[in-house]
């Protein structure tokens, strides 16, 4: 399972699209909106009218927790109605014109460790909802090995952490019927639950997991949830989905978004593209940039062998010299193969190494169960008779080692298609070792 964390907006946006069908019986308003500025939000109050007339939260969204104890939250407890519109537009423009320190971990309201430091581009807007504390409450589902686990607690809020003894841990196996799920869930209410809504409070969290699970979550939070009857408001949302699925899911998630996290490098637009590719497939389609202008470049069918090569590399070589990490797998299709690998030739061609020395490709592999190697080297193929002037130009060697179906003839076919383009290259089966080609491609630049 890959998870990826979406925005606290998109979060919401899922829940409400789907809402009928997990929380029967219980209302959400929905009322938010995503801004990137001031003027964003003026603007979007021409169509949401609540934005003119109700009081206002503002909070950054972008992938980052405890905002209220970095301060980073917009809302007066006693006076709610004094955050206006204007007031909130304000607010985000004052904290996107610099860069914001954010903590990750406190001691009480002391932060500890080093912040990360970031520009603050999006914030999410919505109505205050007046409650009491006891009205708060958490909930939370995720995966832990081959089981689904629920958390619910009483305690709801910032200090959700500090009582954690007071959180209730249901599991779940993947066998457990739909009947059996609501029983373990109704048993395990939290016994601090107001006696009031202990009904209530089941229902929604047998909606909840069953939304987790049926939607592709891969880590679903909220904290707090306020619960006033069957009315329902969902305070703060941090969740992850399988993008696995997302193949599965474009109708039921609509548009998302996999923001990079505050504090991290913006991702490329090669690597935004492979991404794209993969939410649209079965297969895996994975790259991370590492440093693009490093000689060693690796094109690698299965995760488990990406990680392999990586280590191989890195040990022989030096992390300095490796250029990417990634994978291609899960049977993609030529086209699919063709354009990972395009994207891989297109990088790896744009400067010759800055020492004069060859650069290196690894397209390597173990064996395969069910990918189909002479398809999918039919596509490597296709980008090489795109690139092979390129690749000739900044001086490009290709070690092969790949094993699996129809592996006898991906080896004929890419070999020989090098040859015709004047492109060096070796290749191996699966009589070679796994990783025995990095130390071939080493000793022979040596």
């Amino acid at each position: 399972m890959a998870q990826k964390a979406i925005r606290e907006y998109d979060a919401k946006s899922i829940l409400a699209k789907h809402w009928d069908k997990y929380f029967p019986g219980f209302t959400y308003p929905y009322q938010t909106v995503l801004v990137q500025s001031g003027d964003e939000l003026r603007e979007a109050a021409k169509e949401h009218s609540w934005l003119n007339e109700k009081a206002l939260v503002a909070k950054p969204d972008m992938l980052f927790g405890k905002r209220g104890k970095n301060g980073l939250v917009l809302f007066k407890v006693n006076k709610p109605g004094d955050v206006t519109l204007e007031d909130a537009a304000k607010w985000i423009d004052e904290k996107r014109a610099s860069k914001q320190k954010v903590y990750s971990s406190f001691e009480g309201d002391t932060p500890t460790g080093e912040p990360s430091e970031d520009y603050l581009t999006h914030f999410i807007v919505e109505p205050f909802t007046p409650h009491t504390q006891d009205e708060e409450y958490y909930i939370s589902a995720t995966v832990v090995g081959d089981e689904d686990v629920l958390y619910m607690s009483a305690e709801g809020g910032m200090e959700v952490e500090e009582n954690w003894d007071k959180v209730v841990e249901v599991r779940f196996s993947i066998t457990e019927s739909e009947e059996e799920i609501e029983k373990k869930i109704r048993e395990n209410v939290p016994a601090d639950v107001k006696d009031e809504d202990k009904e209530a409070f089941a229902e929604f969290a047998i909606g909840f997991f069953k939304a987790f699970r049926e939607l592709h979550f891969a880590y679903l939070e909220i904290n707090p949830f306020v619960l006033q009857g069957k009315n329902v408001e969902l305070l703060d949302m941090v969740a992850k989905l399988d993008d696995t699925a997302g193949f599965l899911m474009r109708e039921e998630w609509g548009d998302i978004e996999f923001p990079t996290p505050f504090g991290m490098e913006e991702k490329s637009p090669e690597v935004l593209a492979i991404e794209e590719a993969d939410a649209k497939t079965g297969a895996s389609l994975k790259l991370t940039l590492l440093k693009p202008e490093a000689r060693i470049w690796t094109m690698v069918a299965g995760g488990g062998a990406s990680v392999v090569y990586a280590d191989t590399i890195a040990d022989m070589a030096g992390i300095e010299d490796l250029a990417n990490y990634g994978e291609y797998s899960g049977g993609p299709t030529t086209a699919e193969t063709k354009f990972y690998a395009e994207t891989i030739l297109d990088l790896m061609t744009r400067e010759k190494d800055p020492q004069g020395r060859d650069k290196i490709l690894i397209i390597g592999g173990a064996i395969a169960n069910f990918t189909d190697v002479a398809k999918t080297f039919t596509g490597i193929i296709q980008a090489f008779e795109n690139y092979a002037d390129k690749m000739k130009e900044v001086g490009v060697k290709i070690y092969v080692r790949r094993g699996g179906p129809n592996y006898e003839k991906g080896l004929k076919d890419i070999k020989e298609a090098a040859d015709r383009l004047g492109l060096p290259i070796k290749v191996h089966g699966p009589e070679t070792h796994l990783t025995d080609v990095v130390r071939m491609a080493l000793e022979e630049d040596k």
